[in-house]
């Protein structure tokens, strides 16, 4: 599955572009918008973005999940080398450590991602900004061609701006067009 990225100019522009995907037989489930204009999304009935796709949530609870494994690890074997801690301590005590520091981890890298935008929303930051919709279409292999398609021949005004493999992959890149 692919998630392809369009700037869409106005309002009435994306609802003809959620439309025209319906024609071609992608739901309003892989159809998401981003938009200051929340309510304009919802009085035509256009499915607007959840928080994993405009929140940095996702991303951030794994850094910091990783970061919390990493001191855990990093704390035992300093705790071991000092003898801070006795030797004799049974190893499930070193495995919930690391577990305890690891789900600290996630919990302020979460706590971080809720207070900021979505690293791949970033290169549109000033799009969404000035007013533009940016649309998320999650399409399968077999219907992205039909999915192009149908956006050069009836929808110039909307530029197509970028594709990624998977929206919520934490660590993927984006490719910007």
């Amino acid at each position: 599955m692919k998630c392809l990225y369009y700037l869409s100019p106005t309002l009435k522009e994306s609802a003809d572009i959620a439309e025209d995907l319906h024609e071609v037989g992608i739901s309003d489930w892989y159809i998401h918008v981003i938009s200051k204009d929340e309510s304009g999304l919802t009085q035509k009935h256009i499915q607007s973005a959840n928080y994993i796709e405009t929140l940095d949530l996702y991303h951030s609870s794994i850094l910091g999940g990783l970061i919390g494994f990493c001191a855990g690890m990093l704390l035992i074997i300093l705790f071991h080398l000092t003898g801070i801690f006795s030797d004799n301590l049974p190893w499930w005590v070193n495995a919930v450590f690391i577990a305890v520091t690891t789900l600290f981890g996630i919990w302020e890298g979460g706590l971080w991602g809720v207070d900021t935008e979505n690293k791949k929303l970033q290169p549109f930051h000033d799009d969404i900004e000035a007013g533009k919709y940016l649309i998320l279409i999650y399409t399968p292999k077999e219907q992205e061609a039909a999915v192009r398609k149908v956006m050069e021949e009836r929808h110039a005004d909307a530029q197509f701006a970028a594709v990624d493999r998977h929206f919520i992959s934490p660590f993927s890149k984006l490719k910007r067009v």
